[in-house]
């Protein structure tokens, strides 16, 4: 009869935890690629934040420079009117002619510069919401990136100390940080206090 050899209990012992630390150093691997989107996408976000906070910015300047001109145009209007009002009965033809064709020009710039502002403001508060929408996103990617890097630290501890429980609290907050990635890219769910 063949003899059986039976394997050291120690050895099996450190098998089982290499295998362990090693499919725990995977899943931490996947933790840090979820962390480096997150951290993508919260810079992204904030860059965001930043260029269409200054593209509103600069499309309200754009607006008031077209309301300064309007009212430019409006009070040379109002100007012309009450001094051909007084003069109405002692101008000569030519002159009330020039006086009507320069009232009509001011009108009409008047009138282009209201409209010209309108374009200008609906830009203005595309932008603005633009920005607010990325506004909304960042604390999710914040949030992700702590409970991410979080995450990875507790799953180097539970190889250090080989703890299937440190790690099931690891993938508890990997969980919670791959989630909020996700929303913060696709706001699925707001919560009340981020916003």
């Amino acid at each position: 009869m063949a003899e059986i050899e039976l394997p050291n209990p120690e050895e099996l012992e450190e098998i089982q935890k290499k295998v362990f630390t090693r499919r725990v150093a995977l899943v931490t691997a996947v933790f840090a690629v979820i962390l480096a989107i997150a951290s993508l996408g919260g810079n992204s976000a904030g860059k965001e934040v930043l260029l269409t906070q200054q593209q509103s910015s600069n499309q309200w300047a754009f607006y008031q420079a077209k309301v300064i001109r309007e009212h430019l145009y409006g009070n040379l209007k109002t100007l012309l009117m009450s001094q051909f009002l007084g003069r109405e009965g002692r101008m000569t033809h030519s002159v009330q002619s020039q006086y009507e064709t320069i009232l009509k020009k001011a009108e009409e710039e008047e009138n282009r510069y209201r409209e010209e502002k309108k374009e200008i403001e609906t830009e203005a508060k595309k932008l603005e919401q633009e920005r607010d929408l990325y506004r909304s996103k960042l604390p999710y990617f914040e949030y992700a990136e702590v409970l991410l890097q979080i995450s990875i630290v507790m799953a180097s501890i539970s190889i250090l100390a080989s703890s299937g429980f440190l790690f099931s609290i690891a993938l508890s907050f990997a969980v919670l940080g791959t989630a909020s990635t996700v929303n913060g890219f696709f706001l699925i769910f707001r919560i009340p206090f981020l916003h």
